[in-house]
């Protein structure tokens, strides 16, 4: 049986984007390893459409892809996708969905999914910042740093909209500025902890 300090002994990847953003999730998925013992959390910001991401990016991983609902337990080795419209929270190794806190104007999931991921998650912690319009994420990097995360952000010109990544640099938080495929290395870097 397992204990329930050992469900959330591995670490989370969040990479938080949006427009342009599926070119640098399908780029660092085909690079990662399927085994590395971590969850995946992509968090991309929908205005207005449903996420097609978890029937697209399977062609990419052999990691399972699924779209997250309520309490859906956090396991290692899967990718999971943010639906439209739902602020992401975790909370006793499982996430939680709300109403979205910001329903107008640019969305703020990124940025509390990554708070949530601090208070509330005592594995490691990846934050990545790809291509994407506004800065959301770049208000929760430096908290990431604080309970002794890694940030790293999209290199901006492999970004098709650079606005994200570059106001994550800009929050004076980010370790590493890298193209989508270096991301895949450095992240298997850290969890095999030779950074």
């Amino acid at each position: 049986m397992t204990t329930k300090s050992s469900v959330k002994d591995f670490p989370i990847v969040c990479v938080g984007g949006s427009a342009g953003g599926l070119d640098a999730y399908i780029r660092l998925l085909k690079h990662l390893p399927t085994d590395m013992g971590v969850a995946i959390v992509i968090v991309s910001h929908q205005r207005t459409l449903a996420t097609m991401l978890h029937r697209i990016l399977p062609s990419y991983t052999k990691m399972p892809v699924e779209l997250i609902t309520d309490k859906r337990r956090i396991r290692p080795n899967h990718v999971f996708v943010i639906p439209a419209h739902r602020d992401l929270h975790v909370l006793d190794g499982k996430f939680r969905l709300k109403p979205i806190s910001k329903p107008r104007g640019w969305p703020d999931v990124i940025t509390v999914c990554l708070r949530s991921l601090t208070e509330h998650w005592p594995g490691k912690l990846i934050a990545v910042i790809v291509s994407g319009y506004d800065g959301d994420g770049a208000a929760a990097l430096c908290g990431i740093r604080d309970v002794g995360g890694t940030t790293i952000a999209q290199k901006l010109d492999t970004a098709a909209q650079p606005d994200m990544p570059e106001s994550a640099i800009e929050s004076g938080c980010i370790d590493f500025i890298l193209p989508p495929e270096e991301i895949a290395q450095k992240i298997v870097q850290i969890v095999h902890g030779d950074n």
